[in-house]
Parts: C-alpha cells; structure tokens; sequence
C-alpha cells in the first residue's frame, strides 16, 4: 500500500516505464518529444512515471505497459549466474518494490518469482556482509544494494552492535523492585480455639 508521505515511495513511483499507446490520445504531445503535433499517436512508445502508466492503464486502456529492462531475461542471467555481484542499483534503486507492483500489470508472471530467487540469493550474502564487514568495506559493498536491501543491511548492522553492546555490558538480570521489599510476617497470638 502506498504511503502518501513516504519519500522513497514517490520516488519509486516516479521510475520510467516504456508504454504503447494503445489509442490515439489527443493534448498530450508534450508526453512524446518525438511528436510533430499536440498528440501522441496509436502505437507510438514512450517513457512515463510509473504512477502515470499505471493511471492511464487502470483508467482508460489507453496504454500497454512493456516490461521494464530491469527485468528482462538478460538481467535475470545475470542475477543466476552471481546474484550477490549484480549491481541492481545501477538497473532500479527500488527493483522489489517496482517489481512488485509491476507484476499485476504486465503479461509476464514469472517476476514474481524472480523477485523472490533474487532476494533470497542476496539476502544471504547482505546477512554475512552486515556482521563479518569492517567500516572500511561498508562503502563498496553498500553501494550495489536497492534502497530496500540497504534498509535490510542497516537494520541488520544496527542489531548486531545492539547485541555486542548487550553481551560487554553490565548486569545482565536485575531483580525486580517488589522483590527487593521485605515482607513482615504475622505471627499468631496463641493457639486457636477449636
């Protein structure tokens, strides 16, 4: 679901995506640099946002959605040869979740699935990479991840030196407060009468 105030959310939307008019669409030269005249013809390919492709695909089946270059089939060799050496930031900063919105839209439904291959594969090597990494290679290696696998890499980063800093540091069980109080027991006044 999107977020109507999350920065990365906009600017995922904002990733162009190659449609085909599937309609003559009058008023929208400005769409098309190529257009002689102030209108796009049937057929013709263009680049727009993501948000704007998919509104006049939902709306009016004016346009096809082609399916993005970040996931052809060469970018998907790539990906099973060494998933963890691609640089997908190069291809699309937000790949999963353009991924993911994407599937619905186009013909092709084996994305789905290739997000999954792809994340898994990489999600190993960024676990590794998040505890066993100096401060030296964090740069390099940092800068080939998609903004949600930097999220996953930082988060992991952060719990790990949460957990050294638990595992050096003081008291590890404190008692409880109400533990600490003494209770006065009473002591009965003499036997009782039965």
């Amino acid at each position: 679901m999107p977020c109507y105030y999350d920065v990365d959310d906009i600017l995922m939307e904002e990733e162009p995506i190659s449609v085909v008019f599937q309609v003559t669409a009058n008023g929208v030269g400005l769409l098309d640099p190529g257009a002689e005249r102030n209108s796009v013809e049937k057929g013709a390919k263009v680049d727009l946002p993501f948000w704007l492709a998919h509104g006049m695909l939902s709306l009016e089946q004016a346009v096809s959605i082609n399916v993005p270059p970040c996931f052809t089939q060469k970018t998907r060799k790539e990906i099973q040869a060494d998933a963890a050496c691609v640089d997908l930031r190069i291809w699309c900063p937000y790949f999963y979740e353009l991924g993911c919105k994407i599937v619905p839209l186009v013909s092709d439904k084996s994305i789905g699935q290739f997000l999954r291959y792809a994340f898994t594969s990489r999600y190993k090597e960024i676990l590794s990479k998040s505890h066993s990494s100096s401060t030296m290679t964090v740069p390099k290696f940092a800068s080939r991840l998609t903004k949600e696998e930097a999220q996953v890499f930082e988060s992991t980063r952060e719990s790990m030196a949460a957990f050294k800093r638990w595992r050096v540091g003081g008291a590890r069980l404190q008692k409880a407060f109400i533990l600490g109080r003494k209770r006065k027991t009473k002591i009965p006044d003499g036997p009782s009468a039965p």
